[in-house]
């Protein structure tokens, strides 16, 4: 539009846009978009029409601080609550407030800690108890054929981690030994004698507090953990997917206004497993005037103004 690109993605009933008319990376740009926030929910938590409007000084403070002259600078939660101390306003769900409130002792160290060796974690911190959590979240992306037929398929995980660790301790995890690199190879078994049970990544993504040459020595991950919540990892595999449940639809045209439509949704398990928040969503065109609904098991509901039918 006038030789102005506009970039945006889209969080909760918020869009959050950049605008340019260079040619910029446009991956750059997405991923600043996503950290940005991240850092938003972070300070004020739930990203609403509330929050914003009631933390659009915050906000903009926030910009005047990672962004300069258009170039991202410092995006880590952790870092930037120690200069930037003013606490959120959260909407009247959430009472506790979040961010800010540094004392004095921490602002002293800011200097040392966006300068130094470790900038993602500052020196003297404390806890009565040590706690640390981590979470594997994986998105299995598919594609499929009318005929059932896989024609594409890869499984996006994140690794997401809370630590509350006193001082600056260096955390290890070991990888299973099954794990393979597909693009560097790099392994501690013979890819020929691992067969379909390895598990090959065509490529990960690391915090920038991973050490990158113990990964490949070691075939370890080790890492000082920043304070709180963090991205440790990201990863991407295409091969062997096991796919959680199977859908098969059955579309038919019963006149020239009307049609016809069945999901049958099998799960690929065993029984001992159980999945929770099961959602399928079935798109309508735009002019549907109305819909009749029939469920064997779970609840459906026809959401004009997603344009969908939605089972749980």
């Amino acid at each position: 539009m006038a030789r102005t690109s506009f970039l945006h993605i889209k969080k909760g009933n918020l869009w959050i846009c950049a605008a340019t008319r260079q040619n910029v990376n446009a991956a750059m740009v997405f991923e600043f978009l996503t950290r940005f926030a991240d850092t938003m929910q972070s300070y004020f938590g739930k990203l609403n029409e509330e929050n914003v409007k009631n933390n659009f000084v915050l906000i903009y403070e926030l910009l005047d601080e990672i962004l300069d002259f258009g170039y991202p600078q410092n995006t880590d939660p952790g870092v930037l609550k120690s200069f930037i101390t003013q606490q959120g306003v959260r909407s009247a769900e959430q009472q506790t407030p979040i961010g800010g409130g540094g004392s004095k002792e921490d602002q002293s160290q800011i200097t040392s800690q966006v300068t130094g060796q470790i900038g993602w974690r500052r020196e003297g911190i404390k806890y009565r108890r040590n706690e640390l959590f981590l979470d594997v979240i994986e998105y299995v992306n598919l594609l499929m054929s009318q005929q059932g037929q896989v024609l594409s398929a890869h499984v996006a995980g994140k690794v997401a981690m809370k630590s509350y660790l006193s001082g600056m301790p260096e955390c290890k995890f070991g990888i299973n030994d099954k794990l393979t690199l597909e693009g560097k190879g790099k392994s501690s078994e013979d890819p020929a004698k691992q067969g379909r049970a390895a598990v090959a990544i065509d490529d990960c993504q690391f915090h920038q507090c991973v050490k990158l040459t113990k990964f490949e020595s070691e075939h370890a991950i080790s890492f000082i953990p920043p304070d709180g919540e963090y991205e440790l990892m990201r990863y991407r595999t295409t091969k062997d997917i096991q796919l959680p449940f199977r859908v098969i639809p059955l579309v038919r045209e019963a006149s020239r206004n009307k049609m016809e439509v069945k999901v049958v949704v099998k799960s690929n398990f065993k029984p001992s497993l159980l999945a929770q928040k099961i959602e399928v969503r079935i798109p309508t065109p735009p002019n549907t005037s109305g819909v009749q609904l029939i469920c064997m098991k779970g609840k459906a509901k026809y959401k004009a103004g997603e344009n969908a039918i939605v089972w749980k």
